[in-house]
C-alpha cells in the first residue's frame, strides 16, 4: 500500500520498526515478533539499512519476507553511504518487482571501518539527493503503481547533528520535501516539547506533509546509554532520569518506568494530534505491545 493511502484517512498511523539479524536464529526470532505485532495492525512497518549498506541483502530479503508473507506494507530504508546511481536503480528495481511501495530515504553513516569517505565524490551527498533520483525513478513508469514509491524522510525534533543552525535545517527539510519527500519519520526523543514544536516550525516553514513522532522507551540503563551515542545526543529529561534513579537499578523497575513514560508520551501525542507514532521496537514486541495496551489500542490478539 502506497503511504499517500495509508496517511490519507487523517488518523494517526502506528508503525514498527525493525533491524535485520546477521543470524537465521535471529531471523527467525524476529519474524515471530513481526507475527506477534501484526496482531496489533500496524500501519506498516520499516526496516533499517546497515551503515554504507552492509545489510543490504538481509534488508531486501526481510522486506519481500514481510511483504509475500504478512499483510503488513514494508517500508526498506535506502542510504547514501557508497552507492553510486546505478546500484540505486538496481535496488529500487528490485522492491518494485517484488510490489514493495515505499522507501524511507536517508543521508546515512559510513561504516566505522571508512573513517576517511569522502562525500565529494559520492554520486548522492545528501537525503535530498536520493529524494530527487527516487522521484526519477518514479517518473520513468518503472514501478508498477503509476505513482511510483511513497518516500519518507527522516526528521530531527532536537536538531540533526551535522546542521547546529535550526534555521538552516528547516531548510534543508523543505528541500527534501520540495524534492518529492512524503512524509518525516522522526528520531527518537524523549520530551514531547521538543516534537511539538518542532512540527510548528515545519508548517511555519511551508512542510505540510505528515510528521510521524518517532518513539524508543528506555527498557535498560545500559541500553540507554547506547541509544544516547546511536541517537546523536538524545536528551534526556529530569523527569525521566529522576524516576529512573528511584529504580536503583533494578532491572525489572527499569523497564518498568520505561515503558510507562513512553506510554505517558504517546498519549499526550495523539492529544495534540500527532500524524503518526513509530516505535522503535530493538527487535522485540513486548514493549510496544504494553504500550498498545496502555493506551487502549491493543486487539485481543495484541
Amino acid at each position: 500500500m502506497h503511504i499517500r493511502d495509508i496517511l490519507a484517512p487523517g488518523k494517526p498511523t502506528f508503525s514498527f520498526e525493525f533491524f535485520p539479524p546477521r543470524t537465521k536464529a535471529g531471523v527467525e526470532d524476529l519474524y515471530r515478533t513481526i507475527l506477534e505485532l501484526e496482531a496489533c495492525n500496524p500501519s506498516f512497518v520499516s526496516v533499517t539499512y546497515g551503515a554504507g549498506g552492509t545489510t543490504r541483502e538481509m534488508t531486501h530479503d526481510l522486506v519481500v519476507r514481510i511483504k509475500r508473507t504478512t499483510a503488513i506494507p514494508p517500508i526498506p530504508h535506502l542510504t547514501c553511504v557508497g552507492h553510486s546511481k546505478q546500484q540505486v536503480e538496481e535496488i529500487l528495481r528490485r522492491y518494485a518487482e517484488a510490489g514493495v511501495s515505499n522507501i524511507l530515504a536517508l543521508r546515512g553513516d559510513p561504516p566505522r571501518d571508512w573513517p576517511d569517505y569522502d562525500w565529494s565524490d559520492a554520486d548522492f551527498r545528501h537525503a535530498g539527493d536520493l529524494v530527487a533520483f527516487i522521484r526519477e525513478f518514479n517518473e520513468s513508469g518503472a514501478h508498477p503503481d503509476p505513482r511510483g514509491f511513497g518516500i519518507g524522510v527522516a526528521g530531527f525534533p532536537e536538531g540533526h547533528p551535522a546542521t547546529p543552525n535550526r534555521v538552516l535545517e528547516l531548510d534543508y527539510m523543505k528541500a527534501k520535501v520540495d524534492a518529492g519527500a512524503d512524509y518525516i519519520c522522526t528520531q527518537l526523543f524523549f520530551d514531547n516539547h521538543d516534537f511539538l514544536d518542532y512540527r510548528d516550525r515545519c508548517r511555519l516553514a511551508g512542510i505540510e506533509v505528515p510528521v510521524i513522532a518517532g518513539i524508543m522507551p528506555v527498557l535498560t540503563l545500559g541500553g540507554m546509554s547506547r541509544m544516547a551515542e546511536l541517537a546523536a545526543g538524545a536528551r534526556y529529561p529530569a523527569k525521566l532520569i529522576r524516576a529512573l534513579d528511584r529504580a536503583k537499578g533494578d532491572p525489572d523497575a527499569v523497564e518498568r518506568i520505561g515503558i510507562h513514560y513512553a506510554a505517558q508520551q504517546c498519549a499526550e501525542l495523539l492529544d495534540n494530534g500527532v500524524d503518526g507514532i513509530h516505535f522503535y521496537t530493538l527487535n522485540k514486541s513486548k514493549a510496544t505491545r504494553e504500550i498498545y495496551s496502555t493506551l487502549g489500542l491493543a486487539t485481543a490478539a495484541c
